[in-house]
C-alpha cells in the first residue's frame, strides 16, 4: 500500500485502520444487516419525496412569479431601482434552489430506482418512467440528458469510485490546471468562473461522451478522451438537440416570453437576466453540495478495481464524505447529498432512508475503526478548491 498522505494528515490517518487490515468480510455482513432492518419501502416514503418535490417547485415557481412581479410592475409604475434588484434576485435565488432541488432531491433518487419497490407508486415516479420521452419537459428539463447522466453516474461514478474509470474523479479531471504555467490565483479564479457554469460546460457534454463511449467499447473503439461541443460531430449533436436547446429555448426565451404582455422588450430583457442569474446560482449551489463529496486530501483513490462487496463497501466509506445533517428542511438545501456515505453504500435507497441509516453506518464504522467523514459543506469546498488548483492531493490506495 502506497499512500499520498501530507504532514498535516499523516498522524490523523494513523489514527485509523489501514485499508489492508479492515476485515472486509465482517464488513460486508455488518452493513448487510442494515437492509434487514429498513429494507421495506412504504407510502411514507413516496410521501416523504412527494413533500420535498413540493418544497422544490413552491420555491420554481415562487421565484418565477416573484421575478415576474417585478419586472412588471417596474415597467407600469417605476419601481425603486434597490427593491427592484433586490426582489429580482431573490426570485432568482428561490429559482435556483428549485432547480438544484429538483436534480438532487428527486430526480437523483428516483434515476438510482429508489422508489421503484413502493407498492402503488405512480410509474413517473420510477426509474422506468421518469423522464422519459415527453415527460422530461415535467419531469427533469435541465442541461443534463437523462440517459446519459444515469449511466455516467450510477454506473460509472458509483461502482468504480476513486478508480481510474470514475468520471468524476476531480483530481484526475483537472490535472491540465494543476500543470498549468500560470500563478496560483488565476488556477482559484478559473474555479470560481468554472463553478458558475459547470453543469453546461462540463457536466452536460461529459456525461454524452461517457455514454457514447459504452457503444465505442461494444464496437471494439477506443473510448473518447475529449467531449464534443460542436452541433456538426455525433456527440455535439446530441448535446445540442437534447440538451443545450431544450433547456436554453425553455428557459431563456419561453419564460422570459411570458412578461412581454406586462412590459414587452424590457419586461423582457429583466426577465432573461434573472434567468442567467438563477442559472448561475443553480450551477453554484449545486457546484458545492456535489463536488467536494469525494475530493479533498484525506479521501482515498484506488489504482485497482475493488474485487469483492465488503471491499466496494470499504471503499465507498473512506471515499466519501458526508455534511452537516438534521432536519429534512437542512437536507433539502444539501440535496441529501450530505449522506453521501450512505448513499454510496445503498445508492438505490429513498431519501428518508438515509436519516435513519446513519446513525447505524456510524457505529460500524467505530466498531472497524474506520473514519466517518462529517463536516460543513463549507469546510470541505475549502479542500476541494485547494484539490482541484493542485495545491493538495487524493490519498491513494495502491493495488494489494
Amino acid at each position: 500500500m502506497a499512500n499520498n498522505i501530507t504532514q498535516q494528515e499523516g498522524a490523523k490517518v494513523a489514527q485509523y485502520a489501514h485499508y489492508e487490515d479492515v476485515d472486509q468480510e465482517q464488513l460486508q455482513k455488518d452493513i448487510d444487516a442494515i437492509k434487514e432492518t429498513i429494507e421495506s419501502r412504504t407510502w411514507e416514503d413516496f410521501e416523504h419525496l412527494k413533500k420535498l418535490e413540493l418544497w422544490g417547485r413552491m420555491f420554481g415557481i415562487g421565484g418565477f412569479l416573484l421575478i415576474l412581479f417585478t419586472v412588471s410592475y417596474d415597467a407600469v409604475s417605476g419601481m425603486n431601482s434597490f427593491l427592484f434588484w433586490t426582489l429580482g434576485i431573490a426570485g432568482a435565488i428561490s429559482m435556483g434552489i428549485a432547480n438544484v432541488a429538483r436534480w438532487a432531491n428527486v430526480t437523483h433518487p428516483i434515476l438510482h430506482g429508489a422508489y421503484d419497490k413502493v407498492p402503488g407508486i405512480p410509474k413517473r415516479y420510477t426509474k422506468k418512467g421518469f423522464a422519459k420521452a415527453n415527460r422530461r419537459w415535467v419531469d427533469w428539463l435541465d442541461w443534463v440528458e437523462p440517459e446519459a447522466w444515469t449511466f455516467e453516474h450510477n454506473i460509472m461514478h458509483h461502482y468504480h469510485l476513486g478508480e481510474e474509470d470514475d468520471p468524476d474523479n476531480v483530481e484526475k479531471n483537472m490535472v491540465w490546471l494543476h500543470e498549468a504555467k500560470i500563478p496560483m490565483w488565476m488556477k482559484y479564479a478559473f474555479v470560481y468562473i468554472f463553478a458558475f457554469t459547470w453543469k453546461l460546460t462540463y457536466y452536460a457534454p461529459n456525461t454524452i461522451r461517457i455514454l457514447a463511449n459504452k457503444d465505442r467499447l461494444k464496437r471494439g473503439e477506443k473510448p473518447s478522451p475529449e467531449y464534443e461541443l460542436s452541433p456538426f460531430t455525433p456527440n455535439g449533436k446530441i448535446l445540442w438537440t437534447q440538451a443545450i436547446l431544450p433547456y436554453g429555448l425553455a428557459k431563456f426565451v419561453f419564460l422570459p416570453a411570458l412578461a412581454m404582455p406586462f412590459g414587452g422588450w424590457s419586461a423582457f430583457g429583466y426577465m432573461f437576466l434573472f434567468m442567467v442569474l438563477s442559472e448561475f446560482w443553480a450551477n453554484l449551489h449545486s457546484f458545492l453540495v456535489i463536488v467536494p463529496n469525494h475530493s479533498a486530501e484525506d479521501i482515498y483513490q484506488f489504482s485497482t478495481p475493488h474485487k469483492n462487496q465488503g471491499e466496494y463497501y470499504l471503499r465507498q466509506i473512506m471515499g466519501s464524505v458526508n455534511y452537516n445533517t438534521g432536519s429534512d428542511w437542512i437536507d433539502f438545501l444539501h440535496g441529501f447529498l450530505n449522506y453521501q456515505v450512505e448513499h454510496h453504500l445503498f445508492p438505490d435507497m429513498p431519501n428518508s432512508f438515509y436519516q435513519k441509516m446513519q446513525p447505524v453506518v456510524k457505529d460500524i464504522c467505530k466498531k472497524h475503526n474506520l473514519e466517518y467523514r462529517q463536516e460543513s459543506v463549507f469546510k470541505r469546498i475549502k479542500m476541494t478548491l485547494d484539490l482541484m488548483v493542485g495545491k493538495t492531493k487524493l490519498l491513494t490506495i495502491d493495488g494489494i
